[in-house]
């Protein structure tokens, strides 16, 4: 019997994690998938602190491993999500049976000094079949993790989302898709073919003297009845098919095209585009990037990549590898929503970033409490150690502005500059003064 975690570093974070599930298809016909979602676990940081939460998120974490044996592999997808993977188990029922005895272990509360919590879960579930294996050039048949992992997410996303039901599973017998995901999987190739997709661009400013000075691009759906819409039903959809790969690279060469027009435009300013795990893992990435550059006659200095919290932060010696030869090509990188999730300050310590962008829940609490000021403070502590950038996301208000002026963040993006816009109207407003209110152009002495 294995011995019980004494910390949350020592599980094995998403990445890690994948690369066992990976391990176990090589050594199995069959295996299943169960994603443990902790329902509003935010209400536990929220009421009792982050150190208190962890204590629970361990407790949890080692009573899922006693519960269902050394066999199964446990891992930590993000904050308050488990991944456990069954080798040799490709039936629902079985699975099923093992949510309803999750349930049921975890109707005994769990204690942290006098606290108390009673844990309840939404669990996603997919089972492996034949659609997971692929053939690839040697004609022998490999496991595509991608595509599995992405199941299994898209099951819990639909547990979330049941109205009655936690649990969720896309199962062996699961061979067709329904009428909506086929509609979906229709509505995104023709998306991409037909040019339906756009790209928004959100200024991002800097702070003592209100200029423009780059933009992150956000992805739009320019649907032919519907009209401009936000595209998460596409990028559902793009993570159940395995096409990630191909929206992110339609986005990027996007942006060496705009870039190109900044130029015409004399605009010498910068994009953000936001990237997936799934092209973070594709070894065409940097090929992509080298032949785009090229091909636009756009520096790579130009272009800065954000990552979420989760693969920035992860263990993984690719992605580390991955983001080493792209910042070494003159890319930036940037950590997307920072303090969001359970930041490991061990991995921040050892990663070169070039910028940390604040989540926007700290910027807009700014005026309610002293707490959220003292952790942006950190944030501009840890930046400036680390000789990077700090932006803080989500202002909305003039007193938040202020404040950050007074802490010394220099970069910003929110509502009070202005919302995501189209190209056009991005130009017009990078090429003209911005004048909030009555605020000073730039921060007084």
């Amino acid at each position: 019997m294995s011995r019980p975690h004494t910390s949350l570093a020592t599980i094995p974070n998403r990445f890690a994690f994948i690369d066992s599930v990976s391990k176990v298809a090589s050594q199995c016909s069959e295996l299943s998938l169960m994603l443990v979602d902790v329902v509003r676990f935010s209400d536990v940081t929220t009421s009792l602190g982050i150190n208190v939460g962890d204590e629970f998120l361990l407790e949890i974490a080692n009573r899922i491993q006693t519960l269902f044996g050394n066999e199964v592999a446990l891992g930590r997808i993000s904050g308050d999500v488990f991944g456990v993977v069954f080798p040799s188990v490709s039936n629902e029922a079985t699975l099923r049976s093992s949510f309803d005895h999750l349930v049921e272990h975890f109707k005994v509360p769990m204690y942290h000094e006098d606290n108390a919590f009673m844990a309840d879960f939404n669990v996603g579930v997919v089972c492996s079949n034949e659609t997971h294996w692929v053939s690839n050039v040697t004609d022998k048949p490999s496991f595509d993790i991608t595509a599995f992992v992405s199941r299994a997410e898209a099951a819990l996303k639909q547990a979330k989302e049941n109205k009655y039901e936690n649990y969720f599973s896309l199962a062996l017998k699961d061979k067709t898709d329904t009428g909506r995901s086929l509609a979906l999987k229709a509505d995104l190739k023709r998306a991409l073919a037909q040019n339906e997709l756009e790209l928004y661009y959100q200024p991002k400013v800097n702070l003592d003297n209100l200029s423009v000075v780059g933009a992150e691009c956000l992805l739009r759906w320019n649907h032919p009845l519907d009209g401009i819409l936000f595209p998460g039903p596409l990028i559902e959809a793009a993570e159940s098919y395995n096409m990630m790969n191909e929206l992110g690279y339609w986005t990027l060469e996007q942006a060496f095209r705009t870039l190109a027009e900044f130029d015409a435009q004399r605009l010498s300013l910068s994009l953000s585009v936001n990237i997936s795990p799934t092209q973070l893992y594709d070894n065409q990435l940097i090929p992509t990037l080298h032949m785009l550059s090229q091909s636009y006659s756009i520096p790579l200095t130009r272009l800065e990549l954000e990552l979420t919290e989760d693969i920035a932060l992860s263990n993984s010696l690719m992605v580390k590898k991955q983001l080493d030869e792209l910042r070494s090509l003159g890319i930036s990188i940037s950590v997307d929503d920072f303090g969001k999730g359970y930041s490991n300050l061990a991995y921040i310590r050892d990663l070169h970033l070039d910028a940390l962008k604040i989540d926007k829940a700290f910027v807009m609490e700014l005026e309610s409490g002293d707490i959220n000021r003292a952790i942006i403070e950190a944030v501009k502590i840890i930046g400036v150690a680390k000789g990077c950038s700090v932006v803080a996301e989500g202002v909305e208000t003039v007193e938040q502005l202020h404040i950050l002026r007074e802490i010394g963040i220099s970069e910003g993006q929110g509502y009070l500059f202005s919302k995501a816009v189209p190209f056009e109207d991005f130009v017009s407003l990078a090429q003209q003064e911005i004048i909030i209110g009555s605020s000073p152009t730039r921060k007084q002495a």
